[in-house]
C-alpha cells in the first residue's frame, strides 16, 4: 500500500468482513484494465505464458479520505491486452493474527509453491507488518506461511513503515527482499524456505528520494530497483503526488546508483508500480484514478509498455488510455520462416534429428518427442545451430522451446543469438537475456530487425549436461 496522504485519518482500523465480489469475464484491453472493482498496489508475476497482476482492493466510499482495504484479488492474461478477473484469492483473515489494511503485496514462486508477500496491519502492539501466505499455484488458494509477521515493528533496523514487500531470487538461489515508507527503504536476505530472514536487516544507500513501493528485478546481469519518490526535483511539482524513480547495481544489496524518472506523476496522489518481461516486451504495471468513480482510494490497474535505451537505461513511460496492444506471444507478429531455412549444427546425437528445430512442431513439454527432438549429447561446452537463406530475411523475434529429456539432455546455463553481418557472426540486439526457462517458448524480441542470410542459436550447457531443442523459430518482421 502506498500512502502519500499523511493525516493520521487515513491509517485507521478497517472492518474485517469481506464482500461478495462478481468475478469478471476477459475483457478487451483499456487502460485501466479492470473498472468492476478498484484495484491498486499491482504486481505482476509471469507463469508460463500467462501474465499474473495481484493487486489489492480499494473499497472506500464516494468521497471518501482513507483507505479502505481487506482483500487482495488476481488478474491473468495471454497476451498482455485482454484481461480474467480471478476474484478475491486472500484477504485479512488470511492471516489469523492480522487485523486491518490489505495493503500492497508481491507473488515469488519458489519450491514448487508461490509465495505471497503482504503489507498488512497485526492486532498487536506496532502498526505494519510484512505477512507471508503460501499456495500450490499462482492463484492458490493461499494459507498462512508463518503464523505470525515476517517482519514488524520489533524487528531489529524495520522500517519507519514496514510496507510494500519485494522479493527478487537471484541466479544463485539467494533471495532478496526489499520494503519500507517513510523515507525508509530496508532490505535483508530470506532462508530457502522463503518464509525466514538470515542476517541483519540492512539500509540500502543511492535510492536517491525514496518514499515507498520498492520493486527489484534482473535484466542483463544489472539490479533494478524501481520506487516511488515525491521530490520536486525533477519529479514532481507537488509532493502529495508521486512519481517513479530507478537505480541499478551490480549487487543485489547495492549500493544503488540513481538513474532517473521511469514514471511520470498519474491522477491519483500514490504511485505504486511493478516491472515485468512478458512474451519478448517489458510492461510496466501501476495505478491511477482514471476509472469511473475513481480517486485517491478509488485506486485503478494500468499496463502500458516499457522500453530500455542500448545501454541498459528505461526510456520514460508513456501513460496510455487504450493499454498495449495484444502479444500473445511468438514473436513480433510476423511469419516464422524457420522452416524455409538450411539448418546446420556444430553436432547432433546420432539418435536425435536436427531436423526437430524447424519442423513446425508444438511441444507439450519440455520432455515431448511427439515432433521429434534434437540433442548434442554427449557433448558440452558451447554449441551452435544455424539457420541459413539464400537470400537476406529481415528478422525481428526468436522463439526457442528447450528439450530437457532428465537423461543427460538439460537446460542451458546460457544461450545468446547471433547473426551473420556479411564478414563474422554478431551478437542479435536483443531486448533481454536469452531465456532458458523449460515447457515454455523462450522469446526474444530485438531492439531493431536484422537483415541477414545466417542466424544462430549459440547454447553453452550446464557442467556435465548436453542441450537440446525441440522448436527453434524466427520471426520476419
Amino acid at each position: 500500500m502506498s500512502t502519500r496522504r499523511r493525516s493520521t485519518a487515513m491509517f485507521s482500523a478497517l472492518v474485517t468482513a469481506v464482500a461478495a465480489i462478481a468475478v469478471a469475464a476477459p475483457a478487451q484491453a483499456a487502460n485501466p484494465i479492470i473498472i468492476s472493482i478498484y484495484t491498486a498496489d499491482p504486481a505482476p508475476l509471469v507463469v508460463g505464458s500467462t501474465l499474473y497482476v495481484y493487486a489489492g482492493r480499494d473499497e472506500a466510499p464516494t468521497g471518501g479520505g482513507n483507505f479502505a482495504m481487506r482483500e487482495w484479488h488476481v488478474l491473468s492474461s495471454t497476451d498482455a491486452a485482454n484481461w480474467t478477473h480471478h476474484g478475491a484469492r486472500a484477504d485479512i483473515a488470511t492471516f489469523p493474527w492480522a487485523g486491518a489494511d490489505a495493503w500492497a503485496g508481491e507473488v515469488e514462486p519458489r519450491n514448487g509453491k508461490y509465495y505471497w508477500y503482504t503489507s498488512v496491519n497485526g492486532n498487536g502492539p506496532g502498526w505494519m507488518n510484512i505477512g507471508v501466505a503460501v499456495g500450490d499455484s499462482p492463484l492458490g488458494p493461499f494459507t498462512d506461511a508463518k503464523g505470525g509477521p515476517l517482519i514488524s515493528d520489533s524487528t531489529p533496523n524495520s522500517s519507519g513503515l514496514n510496507i510494500d514487500p519485494t522479493v527478487f531470487v537471484d541466479d544463485d538461489g539467494q533471495a532478496y527482499m526489499y520494503w519500507g515508507g517513510y523515507w525508509g527503504p530496508r532490505a535483508v536476505r530470506l532462508a530457502s524456505n522463503m518464509i525466514d530472514t538470515v542476517g541483519a536487516v540492512v539500509t540500502p544507500t543511492g535510492l536517491t528520494d525514496f518514499w515507498e513501493a520498492p520493486w527489484m528485478f534482473k535484466r542483463n546481469g544489472l539490479y533494478y530497483m524501481m520506487y516511488a519518490a515525491n521530490d520536486t526535483n525533477g519529479c514532481v511539482t507537488n509532493s502529495n503526488y508521486a512519481c517513479q524513480r530507478y537505480a541499478t547495481a551490480t549487487s543485489p544489496l547495492g549500493p544503488w546508483t540513481h538513474r532517473g524518472v521511469v514514471l511520470g506523476q498519474v491522477s491519483s496522489t500514490t504511485n505504486h508500480a511493478g516491472i515485468v518481461e512478458f512474451n519478448g516486451q517489458w510492461y510496466i504495471v501501476y495505478h491511477n484514478a482514471n476509472a469511473p468513480g475513481g480517486g485517491n482510494f478509488r485506486r485503478s490497474v494500468a499496463v502500458d509498455r516499457l522500453y530500455f535505451n542500448a545501454d541498459g537505461t528505461i526510456r520514460p513511460v508513456v501513460q496510455t488510455t487504450t493499454g498495449p496492444p495484444p502479444n500473445p506471444g511468438g514473436g513480433g507478429g510476423g511469419a516464422n520462416i524457420a522452416p524455409s531455412a538450411t539448418v546446420s549444427t556444430s553436432y547432433v546425437s546420432p539418435w536425435e534429428n536436427l531436423s526437430a528445430v524447424n519442423n513446425g512442431g508444438t511441444p507439450v513439454n519440455s520432455q515431448d518427442r511427439s515432433n521429434l527432438a534434437y540433442g548434442n549429447w554427449p557433448q558440452q561446452g558451447v554449441q551452435w545451430i544455424e539457420y541459413t537463406w539464400p537470400t537476406a530475411r529481415s528478422i525481428n523475434s526468436s522463439s526457442v522451446y528447450w528439450f530437457d529429456d532428465n537423461q543427460g539432455i538439460d537446460l542451458p546455463a546460457s544461450c545468446q543469438l547471433q547473426y551473420w553481418n556479411g564478414s563474422t557472426y554478431v551478437p542479435a540486439p536483443v531486448q533481454s537475456t536469452c531465456g532458458v526457462n523449460v515447457n515454455v517458448d523462450n522469446v526474444n524480441t530485438f531492439n531493431t530487425p536484422i537483415n541477414t542470410t545466417r542466424l544462430r542459436l549459440r547454447i553453452t550447457s550446464r557442467s556435465g549436461n548436453s542441450t537440446g531443442v525441440l522448436e527453434w523459430k524466427a520471426f520476419q518482421s
